[in-house]
Order: structure tokens, then sequence, then C-alpha cells
């Protein structure tokens, strides 16, 4: 089969595009034909270093993907051959006591695809059949590849760890990325007010026609001087960030008295200064997230199904071209997913 894989670590030059074994089906997986998935961050960093992740070389590239079921075992009641499937990228260990009580993103064992087992930019993934779910009717393969690392984080992040409710305000860093486009559409779904930060103004404004309430831009403005501006001198009730230190004064600066922040990334840096007073004495309240478990991947794709939220698909290439796809991803140019068609349903 046709993959997408590093043979080493650098740029574009260790990413090869051939020909790889295809999977063999084990006994509870589900072979998926595999139609479309879209790229993220941890794919630029797994070409470059991978660093600090366990994998072996050759390494299939990818997290995200949607396609079409090829085997199932004959017991399966809820897959069947033919039907259209969007795919979870964590696969646990199902023994520890983190996968015991359902968080299978904490699992001690994880293995998540495109870093620690072969991932979706193949034209076959074999997974276990806990990890296909049903693909929301009215997307596109490419949509619905999108829903299952962008969206699924900024769905734990918003609902499950900051606990965001209608009538509160969010400050969402770095719209144009694929998780904070999600967290602004799914804010907005909520009932909250959403402010949302990009160094572009073109950005911007199109984060205005999706239902921004207000944005601002962290190169010409001083981010938390203008919340507190929008906000009255109150601050808003939720930071959404995933940048990492260049951002972090400002997130901590912009929150009201016992606000939470929710963080999932550090892409300009992980040590931050840790302003400790401010969060005591304005009892803040921190949390790390990464992906999402089962349960809400399947509150997810019923909220999609309801309301007929479509991820926001920046460009989309074929499967031979994906050193183009992941040089636009590099560039930080995207709005929205960089999606990758692999085959044709």
């Amino acid at each position: 089969m046709k993959a997408v894989f590093i043979t080493g670590h650098g740029s574009n030059e260790v990413v090869s595009i051939a020909d790889r074994p295809r999977p063999v089906r084990q006994p509870d997986e589900v072979l998926i034909r595999m139609q479309a998935a879209t790229l993220n961050q941890v794919d630029l960093y797994m070409r470059n270093s991978g660093a600090g992740i366990t994998h072996q070389l050759p390494q299939i590239m990818g997290l995200d993907g949607a396609g079409i079921v090829e085997e199932v075992d004959a017991h399966e009641r809820v897959l069947a051959p033919g039907q259209s499937v969007v795919l979870h990228p964590a696969v646990g260990c199902g023994r520890c006591e983190f996968c015991q009580r359902g968080e299978v993103v904490l699992c001690t064992g994880i293995q998540l695809l495109g870093e620690h087992r072969d991932g979706t930019l193949a034209e076959y993934v074999s997974v276990p059949a806990q990890n296909v779910f049903p693909m929301p009717a009215d997307l596109s393969f490419a949509e619905a590849a999108a829903l299952g690392v962008n969206h699924l984080t900024a769905w734990r992040m918003l609902f499950t760890k900051a606990q965001l409710k209608p009538w509160e305000t969010v400050l969402i860093f770095g719209v144009g990325g694929g998780v904070s486009l999600a967290a602004l559409q799914l804010a907005k779904l909520a009932g909250a007010k959403a402010i949302v930060t990009s160094r572009d103004d073109a950005k911007l404004q199109r984060a205005l026609t999706m239902g921004a309430d207000h944005v601002i831009n962290g190169r010409a403005q001083d981010i938390a001087k203008e919340v507190m501006a929008l906000t009255g001198g109150r601050g808003v009730d939720v930071v959404f960030e995933n940048v990492g230190e260049a951002v972090w004064s400002s997130a901590m600066k912009s929150l009201v008295r016992g606000g939470r922040l929710v963080t999932c990334g550090a892409t300009s840096g992980d040590q931050p200064p840790a302003d400790i007073r401010r969060i005591f004495i304005r009892q803040l309240q921190i949390f790390g997230s990464t992906l999402g478990n089962f349960e809400e991947f399947g509150d997810l794709l019923s909220l999609v199904a309801r309301t007929g939220l479509r991820p926001v698909i920046d460009s989309e290439f074929p499967l031979d071209q994906t050193h183009a796809a992941l040089s636009r991803l590099e560039s930080g140019e995207q709005f929205g997913k960089i999606a990758i068609h692999i085959g044709e349903a």
C-alpha cells in the first residue's frame, strides 16, 4: 500500500511517500480503507525530532483520519464492511487503572497513531474496534477526519476541564490554528462569548465572520489590557491556550479572579514564569489537557450530527503532495485544517 512515513529526523527529506506493507488485521480490530486525514503539529514534531516519543523507524505518519470499513470481525455489532467511519487516535492498554475508568488518554501504555504506532497517512490502517466510530452524515471525509484531534481536544478542554458555561466569556489564543478554530466553533455553539487573538488581521476578520465577539491582534495590541477593556476590568472566565511561553503572562493577567486556564500546547516554549503569587492570591485554576476519551468523542460526534457543525478546512492535498502540505503547516499561514486525500470512496 502507498503510505507517508519518516525514515529519520530532519525536514521533508526524511518523509518518504512509497509502498509499505499492508497491515494484517488482528482479532477485535477493524481494517479501514483510508479516505482522508488531516495534519497536526505533532506531524512536524515527529518529522523534526520525535524526541521523548518512543517510536521505531520507518514510522507511518498521521494521527486522525476517516475512511471505509474493509474488514471486521463477524461478531461485530456496530460496524460493517462498507461503512464510513472516523478514528479515535489513542490506543490504550485496556488494563491500567485509567483505561478501566474510561480515560484512555491517561493510559500508562498509550499508543497514539502516527507517534507510537503506524498512523493514518496510508491507504489502510488497522485499529481496535473501540477506536472506530460511525461517521456523521453530510460531512466530507476530510471534515470528519478533522474531528479526531482538534475538535476532540477542544471539547475536553472547554467542557470537561474548564466547564465553560453559556453565560461566560472565553479568551482563545491563536485563532487560525485547527484547535483554536474548533474551540471558537464549540464555544459559540455553547452560547458563550468568545474573544480571539491572532497576529494576522486577515485571520481575525475571518474569525469575526465565524461568530467571534471580539478580536485582538497580539502583534499590535497588549492582549491583557484589551481583554480588561472589553470586559469592563473584570477579565475572562476561561482562557483557552495552546501557545505556551510567549503568551503565558498575558493569559494569566486576562483571567477574572477564580478564573480557569486550560492549556494543551507549548509551541513557543514550555518554561513560562509560574506567576505563583497571582495564582494563589486570585485563586486561579490551571488545567492541562490532551485529546479526549471515547465518551467525549461520542458526545462530540452526536453534537456534530445534531447541529451540522463543519470543521474549517484550509486546503486539501493528494497523498503524493504531502511534502507541500507539511510545508504549509510549517508556514503557520493556514486558517483551519490541512487535509490529505488518500483514496476515493
